[in-house]
């Protein structure tokens, strides 16, 4: 199914019938998992230790308690309310859902004992482009990524004059395929967090931040439109689904 949006000046098809679903869910066991906390549990409801939340033990219904961390568990978007101390909701903030967006695939640098995505890899990939949102698939790129432990791992991330560089170009959405775009242990300083949404400055509180994603190798560097889903919490961080859609020239 083609559909035309009319974005800015531009006239867009989009093939609504091929969505690129780039999510990790949550779920259980083997699960991705960051920030030294257990794993999610989904466990059905017991009351007075004899109902059983589940059809196979005789219930009516399925009935889950689902126990999870959203920045911890699987693909999450968050907003500046994460490092504010006004904890500020992203379903309040976030009220558009489809931007134009820009894949990009980068070999991160490696310093010492870090790996990080700089400003030049960025510039390099985007050049002159417009673009809403930008999201970054890191290499290697293997699925191992949708199950993969990271607490203790100093996991990749953006150096400070990179995340400055895509907010000035105003990117205002950055999805990512790492646990953070900040280095796991850098004494709380979040140069990336504070510099993409100008904590110092006038202060994005409508742009975002969304990692922990999964692209597929088989999905190409390019152009697509994205379709940023979040879950209806009032967080500073939700569980989402961000899905991409071929742009048709």
């Amino acid at each position: 199914m083609i559909a035309t949006i009319q974005y800015n000046s531009r006239k867009l098809q989009i093939d609504l019938a091929k969505p690129q679903d780039i999510s990790i869910p949550i779920k259980e066991h083997p699960t991705v998992s960051a920030w030294y906390v257990d794993p999610p549990k989904i466990e059905p409801v017991v009351m007075d230790d004899k109902w059983v939340g589940l059809v196979s033990e005789g219930a009516a219904v399925n009935f889950n308690n689902v126990w999870f961390n959203p920045h911890a568990h699987g693909t999450h978007t968050e907003c500046a309310g994460h490092i504010t101390e006004t904890v500020y909701s992203i379903n309040k903030h976030l009220k558009e859902f489809f931007f134009l967006a820009e894949l990009i695939t980068v070999a991160p640098e490696k310093k010492g004992d870090d790996f990080m995505i700089s400003k030049k890899q960025i510039q390099f990939a985007l050049g002159n482009k417009k673009r809403d949102a930008v999201i970054i698939r890191t290499l290697p790129n293997t699925k191992e990524k949708k199950s993969r432990q990271y607490s203790n791992t100093n996991p990749t991330y953006l150096q400070e004059e990179a995340a400055i560089y895509l907010k000035e170009k105003g990117i205002k959405h950055l999805l990512v395929d790492m646990p953070s775009v900040d280095k796991e242990r850098d004494n709380g300083e979040l140069l990336a967090h504070h510099a993409f949404w100008d904590t110092k400055g006038e202060l994005r509180l409508d742009a975002t931040i969304t990692e922990l994603i999964y692209v597929p190798n088989a999905v190409k560097d390019g152009e697509y439109m994205l379709n940023l889903q979040i879950a209806s919490f009032e967080n500073d961080a939700v569980p989402s689904k961000p899905v991409l859609y071929k742009i048709i020239e």
